[in-house]
């Protein structure tokens, strides 16, 4: 049963289908969206960013940009309903996973249920404490995000709070996937670098690093854990935002640049969108 926020996605993108192909449309939406919310925080690349946005901003006429926003708005609030992978649905119901295309995103509850195994129970969680204070998670096709979301989600039924003790590395070959992945990604506050490559080839173009990785500090934050805790550094030495219990899962990390003090707005350990 598809929810009211979908319903209204899907019905503000199709407006756009009698004018211009879908599926760019729905390509532009999330690189603009993606823009907007890296421009907020990554200066290293504002310029160049800014000027894409304005040559797709130019493609369209000021109806179909108010319609953007108006996406991005109910976007928001679905994920501030709950952690879903709303853009993956979104994909599906508007019939853009064609053969032609390659590409198809998990289901969310098949997420749900993996991320589940893999996380197990609190105590599992809590037995994999270890010597970087935090948690590392790679995924080398993201897609849409939808695994990340869902192993955020379990973290957060497991009693920690995701937002300070998970950092993500995803890479995908798709653009729009990249896009994708960091819209979401952003607006849940999850410390992310979302990646556009080839994890096969190994050959990175790239990085869109999130608002959280940046106001989280997590260039420092991993490059001590590299520098020290690699080194043989004493457990648990790791400087974070004291959190009540912390787990670790192995993997590595890109290092990112930018950094940037921790916000205070929080509701039950977690940030609101709002």
């Amino acid at each position: 049963m598809t929810s009211p926020r979908l319903n209204a996605i899907v019905k503000l993108l199709e407006t756009c289908r009698y004018k211009h192909d879908l599926y760019t449309v729905f390509g532009d939406w999330c690189e603009c969206s993606a823009i907007s919310m890296s421009n907020a925080v990554d200066l290293v690349n504002f310029e160049k960013r800014e000027v894409r946005y304005l040559e797709i901003a130019r493609k369209y006429d000021s109806e179909t940009m108010g319609n953007f926003s108006r996406i991005l708005g109910e976007v928001v609030m679905a994920l501030e309903e709950k952690p879903q992978d709303i853009l993956g649905m979104t994909f599906h119901a508007l019939e853009l996973h064609n053969k032609a295309r390659g590409q198809f995103f998990t289901p969310y509850p098949i997420c749900q249920l993996m991320a589940r195994i893999t996380a197990g129970s609190a105590e599992d969680v809590q037995q994999a404490i270890a010597k970087r204070g935090f948690m590392l998670a790679q995924e080398p096709a993201v897609g849409s995000g939808a695994m990340i979301i869902a192993l955020a989600e379990a973290i957060l039924e497991a009693g920690f709070n995701y937002q300070q003790l998970l950092h993500v590395t995803a890479v995908d070959i798709d653009p729009r996937a990249v896009h994708m992945a960091y819209i979401q990604f952003s607006l849940l506050h999850i410390p992310a670098t979302v990646i556009a490559g080839d994890s096969l080839a190994m050959r990175f173009r790239e990085e869109w690093h999130t608002m959280a990785h940046v106001m989280g500090g997590w260039s420092a934050k991993l490059r001590y854990a590299r520098e020290n805790v690699g080194a043989g550094a004493e457990e648990g030495a790791l400087p974070i935002a004291a959190p009540r219990r912390a787990a670790v899962v192995a993997g590595g990390s890109a290092a990112p640049k930018e950094e940037a003090s921790s916000p205070v707005i929080e509701r039950n350990g977690q940030l609101r969108l709002f």
